[in-house]
């Protein structure tokens, strides 16, 4: 494999600008954010396009701004704080009441931890354009409550089968599997309720068009089709790089999306920061599912805290085994590189979080 077109590796750029899918809401009152497509697209930039030899293997030069000097910012305490936030926000937003073994399953997988990468990037989003955390909290937290879903169905016997998340028994290993499905479809409920009756100080027109971008990024043609794509692959010996872009950009890269273009528009977004945000987001969406592969062959179960080497043991399509495991590191780092590009023109100390974030993700060891 000494040269593939980044046409096979990733598609995000240019999904941004496709709108030559017919869509119910296409004449809507307020416009809407790009639509996905299954046919492939090529990884492009303005006025140039790369071959993944060239980016794998040139050493580039630093550019004016990557030698700018940048206001100090502590992300540790940045994080801490939000997360923190978050957290409260998401112990009172569902409550114990009868009957009380749905809602003691939704609130162990929902409580049970996590790096909030997805709330604090919403409220981040939020901030950057102008927000405030009040007004990208609920979606933060509705976008933590379908995260949390998506892992208890995730984990399920019939889908990855795992016995561990964040050094736990899964949801159906402590409630069953019945309970375990049935507390997914809880918080999908409450996602969308929870952003209907607590965002405040926000148009009425925002909230319908940050409800409706979340439910289009999720549903078939976002987090649920790579989930089928992805438990499809499985075991196939003829798919490829563009197949394994789909599955990431569809499955993990969509709700960080949501997240990032919840926030802006709760936070009164341009549509040109949305677009900017949200192409952020899916570098940032494949960046943490580049390294997810590279942790699972390179780290212990004890480390990740979740099984470990799963991928391998099940013939899963990742990016270490397509390229190996330092093209994938290499490949980060620009997905890192191009994520922080997205953030130019933005105040810098308001982008500062999120180009740390971007940063974080990009270094995690779990």
């Amino acid at each position: 494999m000494n040269c593939i077109n980044l046409t096979t590796i990733c598609s995000i750029f240019n999904q941004a600008s496709r709108s030559n899918l017919l869509h119910p809401l296409k004449n809507s009152a307020f416009p809407l954010i790009s639509r996905r497509t299954t046919e492939p697209i090529s990884y492009s930039f303005p006025n140039s396009r790369f071959l993944v030899s060239a980016i794998l293997t040139k050493e580039e030069e630093p550019t004016a701004e990557d030698k700018e000097e940048r206001p100090p910012f502590n992300f540790k305490a940045y994080m801490l704080e939000k997360v923190n936030r978050v957290n409260t926000a998401l112990d009172a937003s569902v409550l114990l009441r009868p009957p009380l073994k749905i809602h003691e399953a939704t609130r162990y997988s929902l409580l049970s931890g996590g790096k909030r990468v997805c709330p604090v990037m919403c409220i981040a989003a939020c901030e950057l354009v102008g927000g405030q955390e009040s007004m990208a909290m609920p979606s933060a937290c509705a976008v933590e409550m379908i995260h949390a879903m998506s892992l208890i169905h995730d984990d399920l016997p019939c889908m990855d089968n795992d016995d561990l998340r964040r050094g736990k028994p899964t949801n159906h290993k402590v409630f069953g599997e019945d309970v375990a499905v049935l507390a997914g479809d809880a918080l999908l409920a409450y996602a969308f309720e929870h952003i209907v009756v607590e965002t405040k100080g926000v148009p009425p027109k925002r909230i319908v068009r940050a409800i409706f971008e979340l439910a289009r990024l999720i549903g078939p043609e976002g987090v649920v089709a790579g989930q089928v794509v992805d438990i499809r692959s499985e075991g196939m010996t003829d798919v490829g790089l563009e197949q394994l872009e789909f599955i990431h950009l569809h499955k993990t890269a969509a709700l960080l999306e949501a997240s990032a273009v919840l926030g802006t528009i709760m936070g009164g977004g341009l549509n040109e920061e949305v677009e900017k945000l949200q192409n952020f987001a899916r570098c940032i969406g494949l960046l943490f599912q580049v390294v997810d592969d590279i942790l699972d062959v390179t780290k212990s179960s004890q480390e990740l805290g979740k099984t470990a080497g799963k991928d391998l043991l099940t013939d899963k399509l990742t990016y270490p085994k397509l390229i190996g495991v330092e093209k994938s590191r290499e490949f980060a780092k620009k997905l890192n590189k191009d994520a922080r590009e997205y953030l130019s023109g933005f105040d810098i100390a308001k982008a500062a979080p999120l180009m740390a974030l971007a940063d974080y993700i990009a270094k995690r060891q779990n």
